[in-house]
């Protein structure tokens, strides 16, 4: 068998692979949109507006399932009739995606600063307004106060004049003192809790290595995709003269 079509079956290979998991993906995708009460009895008895959230889910995954279909079908076909075309077409796709999540990775990187202005913007209004109001809210920021042990935001301040505090006569949440049956303001202040978004986002830190190697492979992947079929559209007019 000669390299031509060894790296070629490889290709079909690869790209029936892609189109399988696209068309599961999109069936999934499908039937989450179509019919979500069936698809949410196998998870039981979930609050409303989790399972709002999976008709969302599901067009997500329709589209990333028919972008994955449209991939696999453009290898698997180019490589199996040794089109030029397709070949283009499927490098063509490959590429603008991988230039588009290097220019993702760049953005986040260099905008770092101004993504936690404006998380920090966006979310100290919630726990003014909405924390000790609304029950959802208020479940959430408790849960994560107590895996992290944490208080607010940055610090204890988040609260200053918000509705919970003045809900509870100036008292914070208990997560924002250490060992004190009255979290006021002097406890919380020499409790010193340290605020959530630091310590979520040390947290992420100290997964980053994780999330890079799965980019990195990715991005592998997506590079080896490019230069197979980048090599079999340039081959295939010399492998057809010989035959």
């Amino acid at each position: 068998m000669s390299c031509f079509t060894c790296i070629k079956v490889l290709m079909i290979l690869f790209n029936l692979a892609i189109f399988l998991a696209g068309g599961t993906l999109l069936g999934v995708g499908i039937w989450v949109s179509v019919d979500s009460g069936s698809f949410l009895k196998i998870f039981g008895a979930l609050p409303d507006n989790v399972a709002a959230q999976f008709v969302n889910v599901g067009y997500f995954l329709i589209a990333i399932g028919a972008l994955l279909v449209i991939l696999g079908f453009l290898g698997c076909c180019g490589a199996q009739k040794e089109s030029k075309c397709l070949l283009i077409t499927f490098f063509s796709i490959v590429l603008i995606i991988f230039i588009a999540e290097v220019a993702g990775a760049v953005v986040a990187l260099v905008y770092s600063s101004v993504a936690e202005s404006f998380l920090t913007s966006v979310l100290t209004p919630v726990l003014k307004n909405d924390y000790g109001q609304n029950p959802e809210v208020t479940k959430i920021w408790n849960n994560t106060m107590t895996e992290f042990k944490c208080c607010g935001l940055s610090n204890y301040t988040d609260f200053d004049n918000s509705a919970f505090l003045s809900k509870n006569n100036g008292i914070y949440p208990s997560q924002c003192c250490k060992n004190s049956s009255s979290c006021n303001n002097n406890n919380a202040a020499t409790s010193a809790v340290p605020g959530c978004f630091n310590q979520i986002l040390n947290m992420l830190k100290s997964n980053a290595a994780i999330v890079g190697g799965v980019a990195a492979g990715i991005c592998a992947l997506e590079l080896a995709a490019m230069v197979v079929s980048m090599y079999l559209y340039c081959r295939i007019d010399k492998e057809g003269s010989i035959h």
